[in-house]
């Protein structure tokens, strides 16, 4: 099977990079795969992260509803190697979307994508818990497999609720895993909990192959 890559979001990654390391990428063109792929070779970037695969059912329910609903701006918490963020740029073109991270790495990667001509992506290196945005800013803010990884889980939910205006869409593993860095395990009577004592009480659950997601409406919707 012919490998299939997120070719404007490399494109733009290889521009930032570029840019950022002071390489010359003046030669590169968006579709000029063969030209791409040799400088991304001779200078080092990495371009696996860029590489197409089946979404996964559970990002496309939560783009499934996204589609369903009018928002202007999204705040995506954590958006790690863009198992989210890359679909959603490329279905929702006309949407402003704020990438937070508390990564270097994955700052660093996002940033290049930006500043390669994805304007309308903004990336910002922060830590939820302490709201990095006003209150309100945010008609849509996603947290994607990322609360089971927070030790103060009910710090970062209280700080997703003032930034958002809209909707905050949820979701965790919905059973123990090996993974080390999952510290948590939040059950739907958890997050009803800690929603609630955040005044968040229009709550809709669904799951999807080991996972659960919950669409939180805040109050006014």
């Amino acid at each position: 099977m012919e490998e299939r890559y997120w070719d404007e979001l490399l494109f733009a990654a290889i521009k930032g990079y570029a840019e950022r390391t002071g390489k010359s990428s003046c030669e590169l063109s968006l579709g000029n795969e063969e030209e791409i792929f040799r400088f991304a070779d001779e200078n080092g970037f990495k371009i696996y992260h860029f590489k197409k695969k089946e979404t996964l059912p559970r990002v496309n329910k939560v783009l499934g509803f996204l589609k369903s609903i009018y928002f202007e701006n999204l705040l995506d918490v954590g958006s790690g190697r863009g198992v989210f963020l890359f679909p959603f740029l490329e279905g929702f073109p006309y949407i402003e979307v704020t990438s937070v991270d508390i990564l270097d790495k994955r700052v660093e990667m996002l940033s290049d994508i930006k500043n390669g001509g994805i304007e309308r992506l903004n990336v910002v290196k922060a830590d939820i818990c302490t709201q990095p945005f006003p209150d309100k800013s945010f008609d849509v803010i996603t947290l994607l497999e990322v609360l089971e990884h927070i030790p103060d889980v009910k710090k970062a939910i209280k700080s997703a609720v003032k930034m958002a205006k809209k909707y905050i869409v949820v979701s965790v593993p919905s059973k123990e895993d090996n993974n080390p860095e999952h510290i948590h395990l939040l059950t739907k009577n958890l997050l009803t909990e800690y929603f609630n004592e955040c005044g968040v009480t229009k709550l809709h659950f669904d799951g999807v192959n080991g996972h659960l997601l919950m669409i939180a409406t805040i109050e006014g919707e």
